[in-house]
């Protein structure tokens, strides 16, 4: 059983892994079925700043235009990928970091996504703890993980097969512990994770049924959630030096070498 609060070692993909999955038909299809329920959740993120955080960039991609910033941060287990992909390094987007150490100031992102991070994190309270710092006070914060419950967190061929799921209660929880409000949750992913093109042509439908009769045995648990903003530092936690990047505007550079050369800098100065 997944748990808030205990340390595990956890064998996770990375990022090349997740790349080619949704370079495949059947990542095509998945994403745009869980694309889908996220855009209903947050239609309208203009003038936001957002962060994704995991493997997010293939749902990353419709706000950027959309919102003032985006931003995605791949942890250090998983490695890191230049996103967009079609784009020079000066203007990449994406970076690495300790899921625990978030290189952005607090209160600095409006909406933050995360998705193929939780299930794979070593200590998944420290990691939203992490996304409570950064978060602005009223701020939103969604989350995405494999539904424990369907036949997706029982094949280890897709990405969802793998790290730990959880039920819909069990990600409540965790949120509630680390100081967020779950306020609406959705499920995605109600076809076979086949990839015969029988069942990818039937996807749709099979995705219009299950929403109205299959609910909880959807692949994917989508929870959205507000920051509790009388939560305060817990006892208990450890204290680290951080150093800072400013989350990239109009496509502005936010690369993981230009965010070492600033820990440098910081340290070489602290001396």
């Amino acid at each position: 059983m997944p748990s808030a609060c205990v340390n595990v070692a956890i064998m996770i993909l990375d990022a090349v892994d997740l790349r080619d999955f949704y370079a495949s038909s059947l990542g095509s299809i998945a994403r745009r079925m869980i694309r889908r329920q996220m855009r209903a959740l947050w239609p309208d993120l203009r003038g936001m700043r957002m962060l994704g955080f995991g493997y997010a960039t293939p749902y990353l991609t419709p706000f950027v235009e959309e919102a003032e910033r985006v931003a995605a941060v791949m942890p250090t287990r998983m490695g890191v990928l230049a996103w967009p992909e079609r784009i020079t390094e000066e203007r990449n987007l994406a970076l690495v970091a300790h899921e625990d150490e978030i290189p952005l100031s607090d209160l600095s992102v409006d909406r933050i996504l995360v998705v193929h991070g939780l299930e794979y994190s070593e200590n998944a309270h420290l990691l939203l703890r992490e996304m409570w710092r950064v978060l602005t006070d009223g701020g939103r914060l969604m989350v995405a993980v494999p539904n424990r419950r369907s036949i997706w967190a029982r094949t280890d061929h897709t990405p969802f097969g793998h790290g730990h799921p959880f039920s819909t209660e069990q990600l409540n929880k965790a949120l509630r512990q680390s100081m967020f409000t779950p306020v609406r949750d959705a499920r995605a992913l109600f076809f076979p994770p086949s990839r015969r093109r029988f069942w990818l042509s039937a996807a749709p439908a099979w995705e219009r049924m299950g929403l109205r009769w299959l609910n909880p045995v959807g692949g994917v648990t989508i929870v959205e959630a507000t920051k509790q903003i009388y939560g305060g530092t817990l006892a208990g936690e450890k204290i680290r030096r951080r150093f800072y990047v400013a989350l990239p505007a109009g496509g502005a550079a936010m690369s993981p070498a230009k965010a070492t050369e600033d820990a440098a800098s910081s340290d070489r100065s602290e001396r």
